[in-house]
């Protein structure tokens, strides 16, 4: 039975990788920083948590980083892991697409996740480990993510939803489900060994009309409302005060003009990659079940 460390595993990828691995024959230990129970036959959970204090831990097979990468690259450095454990981590394609940003506060997040990305690497070349790295672009379908979910509640709520004009800016919003399959995909071929690979879903379109589709999953009628880039920015400064919706600066307004894609040729021929395309449901938005 292959045991597996799930880092991260409470997040909106780990409630659908957990699933896959379990009817994979998988022994799972699931990390999280809160106390978790479950009832489910080889799934056990831990606390610990990468920037502070670690459990210590049985040698695993396979180990899933689905947190903070910079988190799991310091941890990884100086932790020592004799049976050299298969690992998949993920980072974010805001390596590359925050890198030149307006905002320094983006300029930064993107040095940290370049440099986490190094760190992950030259620890598990050091370790002598397999390893593989995911760069997903815009995810969904978790009911956990803090933008196109978030939207969609606030518009079921208000029974609005905004319409921006001129949002031109390509998008690959990419399905939860689809990552978990590329995790898989990932630990039984070597053609994902040593690699990094860029992850969007199947289908290119403009942020005004990724959102159009968003509006339209929902039940009931959804006023939408026109909403000029020059309009999006000024409502943002006021909308930036909600600590909800902090993480989103104005350099985002920018950015809706530009197309942020992944070119993920590579994990098409090499992970079977097929991800689905942009069809949102109003089951789309609901939380997954806990594991």
């Amino acid at each position: 039975m292959t045991r597996t460390l799930v880092i991260g595993a409470s997040g909106q990828i780990g409630r659908a990788l957990i699933p896959r691995l379990l009817d994979r024959g998988h022994q799972v230990t699931a990390l999280s920083r809160v106390p978790r129970s479950t009832t489910r036959p080889n799934l056990s959970w831990i606390v610990g948590d990468v920037f502070a204090a670690m459990p210590t831990l049985s040698a695993p097979d396979v180990i899933f980083s689905l947190g903070p990468l910079n988190g799991f690259a310091e941890w990884l450095a100086k932790t020592s892991l004799a049976n050299r454990p298969r690992v998949v981590a993920f980072g974010s394609m805001s390596a590359e697409t925050k890198r030149n940003s307006e905002d320094p506060a983006e300029q930064a997040l993107s040095r940290t996740l370049r440099r986490a990305e190094s760190e992950l690497i030259e620890a598990a070349s050091l370790a002598g480990l397999k390893w593989t790295l995911f760069r997903p672009t815009l995810i969904y379908g978790g009911g956990q993510d803090r933008s196109l979910t978030r939207l969609a509640r606030m518009g079921s709520r208000w029974r609005v939803f905004p319409h921006l004009i001129a949002a031109t800016g390509l998008r690959q919003p990419v399905h939860v489900d689809d990552l978990a399959s590329a995790c898989v995909a990932a630990i039984g071929r070597d053609a994902a060994s040593r690699r990094s690979f860029d992850l969007g879903g199947g289908e290119r379109l403009s942020v005004s009309s990724m959102l159009d589709r968003v509006r339209r999953s929902l039940p009931g009628p959804i006023l939408p409302i026109p909403v000029p880039l020059f309009t999006a920015r000024r409502l943002l400064g006021l909308v930036h005060m909600n600590p909800h919706w902090r993480h989103i600066g104005r350099a985002a307004v920018t950015r809706l003009c530009s197309d942020l894609i992944a070119h993920d040729e590579d994990a098409k021929r090499d992970l079977g990659w097929a991800p689905r395309a942009f069809q949102p449901t109003a089951d789309t938005w609901k939380a997954a079940d806990p594991l």
